[in-house]
């Protein structure tokens, strides 16, 4: 299909709400029409991350202050000194990412391109995240059970990365959960711990809900094998483990399958599930 076509129909069914319909419009047709016009013309489904780099850093010209866009410090030039378009770059990464998953499910490709490192992450609520209430929460449990084979090829994975978030791990631990402290504890339920950044502290013990390890079994058969001394959980196409700020991609496209979360003010992020948790905290005192 070809893949202004192909933009079209993924568009006209997407369960998006018509102002995120039309902002995916804009910059994925940017995005095919910068590809066209390369010399020589740019295949969009057989792209590079580097391609969409440079597409994007055509966007940031004002925003680099002369600076090249080739890598993190760029990113973090942008957040820091220029929020607003931050916000608006990762936005408009989101939606090619979104218009890829869209061209993998339709059979245009075989794999995605990964493009978490593009993110500048400033799209993350400022100091604690206000919590899903318990209706939002519900639905979020339908978006997560909605999250099938025809949305991503790594479901199972994503599933279980939106249940660790509700058992209260914050992105970078859910990132972190390491194999060698699993337990199967036998009696139907599990344990987990995500060991600190410089795996020196094995972290704070977990047990798990029964959706949770309804999940994570379903996982265990098809992740993807880990490269050699990686022993996170949660592994990436290659073997290695989850970048962190994946978690926060991924709740953010799950929760626009239903307009209740996609429109949300703040947003739905990672951190505000992991805030949220499965069950209502009884106030103390």
């Amino acid at each position: 299909m070809e893949p202004r076509v192909l933009l079209d129909t993924w568009l006209d069914t997407a369960p998006l709400r018509p102002s995120t319909r039309i902002e995916y419009q804009r910059e994925v047709t940017r995005w095919l029409t910068w590809c066209e016009t390369q010399h020589p013309p740019i295949n969009p489904y057989a792209c590079g991350i580097e391609d969409i780099a440079a597409w994007a850093g055509t966007l940031l010209t004002d925003q680099l202050d002369g600076r090249p866009f080739d890598g993190p410090d760029a990113l973090a030039h942008v957040a820091e000194h220029h929020r607003a378009a931050a916000l608006t770059h990762d936005r408009r990464i989101t939606a090619i990412t979104q218009y890829y998953e869209a061209c993998k499910n339709r059979g245009a490709i075989r794999l995605a391109p990964d493009l978490t490192m593009l993110r500048s992450g400033v799209d993350r609520d400022a100091g604690t995240p206000r919590r899903l209430t318990p209706m939002e929460r519900t639905v979020f449990l339908i978006c997560i059970g909605m999250w099938g084979p025809d949305r991503a090829r790594h479901y199972r994975r994503d599933r279980l990365i939106a249940y660790l978030l509700l058992e209260g791990l914050r992105p970078a631990e859910v990132a972190r959960v390491d194999m060698r402290h699993l337990y199967d504890l036998q009696n139907g339920t599990w344990e987990v711990r995500a060991p600190d950044y410089e795996y020196e502290a094995v972290g704070k013990k977990h047990v798990l809900e029964p959706v949770t390890v309804a999940a994570l079994i379903e996982y265990l058969p098809y992740r993807i094998k880990p490269a050699d001394d990686v022993h996170t959980l949660i592994t990436v196409q290659g073997g290695g483990p989850l970048d962190s700020g994946y978690p926060n991609l991924i709740v953010r496209q799950i929760a626009a399958l239903h307009p209740l979360l996609a429109q949300r003010t703040p947003p739905v992020t990672a951190d505000t599930i992991a805030h949220t948790g499965y069950w209502d905290t009884p106030a103390s005192g």
